[in-house]
């Protein structure tokens, strides 16, 4: 049987609503998202500690703060690109807010260290918080001096602008949680399992407890 014009105006008009509110839904979606992207030490570390977090959406483990285009991991962690390790957070502000994260964030690295973090030391591994304009410049600078009262002691994680983002390769995110097996010097073991092991054996989670007590969000580990 022939459709008539109706039937096809009909069905038209029902595709159009049905784009319509799809397009809607996503730019509902993706107003309920933003970033924050930090610098702390070992991005394996800083990922698997907020995609804990009630209202993040995802942790993806990178690089910032450089000015060398698609950097590898060979090419930050030798230095010369002036990027550090970063991650950058994806989250819902409904659930979780800008400061709420800054706040934890402070608290799980040692921000009175210039040098490093933990157990590894060099520029790639220093800590800070990107901004992308005075609003969020304004949260993080509140956030360190919250920090500095709180410990007593000068923070040295400085507030940098974001100049990018650049992701690393597939081999680094989801570190902790991997059951890809490598092998280490302690033999075949998963990436998840290495990386408890080096977690451990960095001292992160112990100097955390030391300098925060039981302000320190995640320094039971993962």
């Amino acid at each position: 049987m022939t459709m008539g014009f109706r039937e096809i105006k009909a069905g038209a008009l029902a595709i159009l609503i049905v784009t319509a509110l799809c397009l809607q839904g996503a730019r509902a979606e993706a107003a309920e998202r933003e970033t924050l992207v930090v610098a702390g030490g070992c991005f394996w570390c800083v990922e698997a500690d907020f995609e804990k977090v009630l209202g993040v959406i995802g942790a993806e483990s990178g690089f910032a703060g450089g000015d060398v285009a698609n950097p590898t991991y060979k090419e930050v962690t030798r230095g010369g690109t002036g990027h550090l390790e970063a991650v950058r957070i994806t989250f819902d502000p409904g659930q979780v807010s800008r400061a709420d994260l800054l706040h934890l964030f402070l608290r799980s690295i040692d921000p009175t260290d210039a040098g490093g973090q933990f157990c590894d030391r060099g520029e790639s591994y220093t800590t800070a918080v990107f901004v992308s304009d005075p609003a969020e410049r304004t949260l993080a600078e509140d956030a360190i001096r919250d920090a500095e009262t709180a410990l007593g002691q000068q923070v040295v994680t400085p507030v940098r602008p974001l100049d990018g983002f650049w992701p690393a390769d597939g081999y680094h995110q989801d570190y902790y949680k991997s059951s890809t097996l490598i092998l280490t010097r302690f033999g075949p073991r998963t990436k998840a399992s290495a990386y408890t092991l080096y977690r451990q054996a960095c001292g992160r989670d112990a100097r955390v407890r030391e300098l925060w007590g039981d302000a320190a969000p995640f320094a039971g580990g993962s």
